[in-house]
């Protein structure tokens, strides 16, 4: 098995929600100033194809579309074992929906070369769709998996694997060129040393603009995206507080008369 590509997606840190904003124009978020980690189930991905190295020997290459300040998301990903990375990034990507990332997203793979397999997590934090990896293997042209739980390497190209479904489980055999998606149950994320953190920061980042991959504009972006927010409604705040005052026992009797009047008990 020669390389494995592993699809990473930096995603805003689950502890800086409370500080996303929207465009009120485009409605896409706004994600300057927010701090980004890899995509949860991305890890899951990045370990099967790190285990495939440890086994095979095969190259690990990673392929990223996000914006040039998620560097050090992919420095991340280089640190877990990672032979190179790629950043895929254009202001014409910006605000891409499912299918136009899946364009570039393909359109990278393509410009990378030949692969045999192709890793990426379940779906995003952000997002939760879980439409871009099969996206991804339909503008490819070869099979997908999703769902999948377990992997386990078999005889020459094939692998079997154990995909979760919503009654129980699927045990599969595949052979590659091949597409695989992974649910956090499919293996435990190793963790970095702090040498191959340092020696991390020192790798080059490949960084492709839409001039190297040469996609039509209407294809990607706002442009190209079918899929596009109409609006974004916030709900007034109708609700008033009520202030309790006294001693504890007084507020508590009150409180629980107030709770017997809306008939909760």
């Amino acid at each position: 098995m020669k390389r494995v590509i592993v699809c990473i997606k930096p995603v805003p840190d689950p502890q800086a929600w409370d500080r996303l904003r929207m465009d009120p124009v485009t409605k896409t978020l706004i994600r300057e100033g927010i701090p980004s980690i890899i995509n949860p189930l991305d890890k899951h991905a990045l370990e099967a194809a790190l285990e495939i190295k440890d086994a095979r020997g095969a190259e690990v290459a990673l392929l990223s579309m996000a914006p040039p300040s998620s560097q050090p998301v992919l420095r991340q990903a280089l640190a877990m074992g990672a032979h190179r990375a790629v950043l895929l990034s254009d202001p014409a990507f910006a605000g891409s929906d499912t299918l136009a990332t899946s364009r570039i997203l393909a359109a990278g793979i393509r410009r990378l070369g030949s692969f045999d397999l192709i890793c990426c997590g379940n779906f995003t934090l952000d997002g939760s769709t879980a439409q871009v990896p099969s996206q991804i293997a339909e503008l490819l042209g070869i099979p997908n998996i999703m769902h999948v739980s377990k992997m386990e390497l078999g005889e020459g190209k094939r692998f079997i694997v154990t995909q979760k479904i919503e009654q129980g489980y699927l045990k599969l055999e595949a052979e590659t060129p091949l597409l695989l998606s992974f649910t956090k149950e499919a293996n435990r994320s190793r963790y970095s040393t702090f040498l191959e953190i340092l020696a991390a920061e020192q790798r080059e980042i490949a960084v492709w603009t839409n001039a190297d991959l040469n996609l039509d504009e209407t294809n990607i972006g706002l442009p190209g995206s079918p899929t596009q927010m109409a609006d974004l409604l916030l709900r007034p705040k109708t609700r008033q507080g009520v202030r309790l005052q006294g001693s504890p026992e007084e507020m508590a009797h009150r409180l629980a008369e107030k709770i017997r009047q809306l008939g909760v008990i």
